[in-house]
Formats: C-alpha cells, structure tokens, sequence
C-alpha cells in the first residue's frame, strides 16, 4: 500500500517540485496551499503522514499541528520550515510532531522520515485493532 502523504505549503513552486519528486518515488500525495486547505483536505482524506510549513501567511503549521492532532490524532505530522528556532522546534515536538526538517530537504531524509512516519501509525492502529479485538473476544467469553 502506497504511502498518503498531505504536503502544506504556501509556496507553490515548492509544492509543486516537492509532489512530483515523491511521485515519482511511488507515494500517493496530496496538496494544499495554506492551512485552511489542508484541513479541508484532513476533512476528507486520511492521511498517513503531513508535511506542514511551520510559516505560512494565516493558519501557521503549529496550529494546523494542534488540529491535526486533536482531529486525526494517528495522523503522524512532520514538520518544515526554511527558518526556524529550537523553540518553535520544541513546541512542535510536545505538541505530538513526528519530527522537524530544514528546508531545503534532502529528499533521502524526507522519504525515511516518511516511511517511518507511515510505519508508526500503522503500528498504532495495529494495536488499537488488536486492542478491539481483545475486548470482544473477552466479553463474548471465547
């Protein structure tokens, strides 16, 4: 199964160039200009993993992060910024984001955290399957 990913960013350009590379390393990707769009797209989509600009005009990435995670809280979220400090680093970190990249990404790095990005949530939804499982097999005394 191909990897959803949901890349959110302001700039186009980079959108652009950034979803054609994964593309053509077989990921299944969708786009959004701005944070509003890309929670339209969370509205609709599951995704595996989002790729979030941390500086874009109107919702920024961190408040897209909190909504990610209160609304698809399996949704693993890596965070992307061209300037950045340790703080907004930090925040993004406690606030549930898988990891944190610089832009310019280096597209081997990006597929890795992608991939283990995707592999986590697969993990939590395996053991909350399991989990599910357990308990009917427990109340139906199999």
């Amino acid at each position: 199964m191909r990897i959803r990913v949901l890349l959110v960013d302001d700039e186009e350009q980079f959108v652009d160039l950034l979803s054609q590379r994964l593309k053509a390393r077989n990921f299944e990707v969708l786009t959004a200009l701005g944070g509003d769009e890309g929670l339209s797209v969370l509205d609709k989509v599951d995704i595996d993993v989002a790729v979030l600009d941390v500086m874009m005009p109107g919702r920024d990435g961190l408040s897209m992060l909190q909504e990610f995670k209160r609304t698809r809280p399996l949704t693993e979220v890596i965070m992307l910024t061209g300037n950045t400090t340790v703080e907004t680093a930090i925040s993004g970190m406690k606030l549930g984001a898988f990891d944190y990249l610089l832009k310019p990404v280096d597209m081997s790095i990006l597929i890795d955290k992608l991939t283990s990005a995707s592999q986590r949530k697969k993990e939590h939804e395996d053991r909350i399957r399991n989990a599910e499982v357990e308990r009917i097999v427990k109340t139906k005394g199999y």
